[in-house]
């Protein structure tokens, strides 16, 4: 795969991407706090209903429950749970990341991995990022490619390993308790 450099230096795949993803986000960060200093008056007008993507389990409320966990048993965020939804949830130390570990330096600050619980399947599924260079381990085993999660499975990624807790899957479901 021929990679390209930007002017920034970030590596990124030009099949992909007519220009790099990476200066494209900090220029959508950049425009996403000028807006938050814009008068409160250009909010009213912003379609209140209806324009928002729902996940699959999203109820009409907006709700989308929790479906599972991991828990930080050694690093520096040791104690520490995270709350997994459905559908996908990216993992790196961001803010904006579904799951953000603030921590651990070693963990990629964008899309380090994956974790997606798919509802009509029923399963969880761990998916390393694709642009970090950290590697995932799962019970010590490299993970390359999507794998399943399944319960109490030990997840190494940078200096930290979480212990993975699902909620939902054969014997509960949220669609039949609703």
């Amino acid at each position: 795969m021929n990679m390209s450099r930007c002017q920034n230096g970030h590596l990124y795949n030009p099949k992909k991407y007519d220009k790099c993803p990476y200066c494209d986000a900090d220029v959508l960060e950049e425009n996403q706090n000028s807006q938050q200093s814009r008068p409160q008056q250009q909010e009213q007008n912003q379609p209140q209903t209806g324009e928002k993507t729902l996940a699959y389990w999203d109820g009409q409320d907006g709700s989308n429950p929790v479906v599972g966990w991991v828990v930080c048993i050694e690093g520096v965020e040791r104690g520490q749970d995270y709350q997994i939804r459905s559908e996908r949830n990216f993992i790196g130390r961001s803010e904006d990341m579904h799951i953000s570990i603030k921590g651990d330096q070693k963990i990629s600050r964008r899309n380090h991995a994956i974790i997606s619980y798919n509802p009509k399947e029923r399963n969880f599924v761990m998916i390393p990022g694709a642009d970090t260079t950290g590697i995932v381990y799962i019970n010590g085993e490299a993970v390359y490619s999507p794998t399943d999660l399944t319960p109490y499975d030990v997840i190494d990624m940078g200096e930290s390993k979480f212990i993975f807790i699902p909620l939902c899957g054969q014997h509960f479901e949220w669609e039949n308790e609703v």
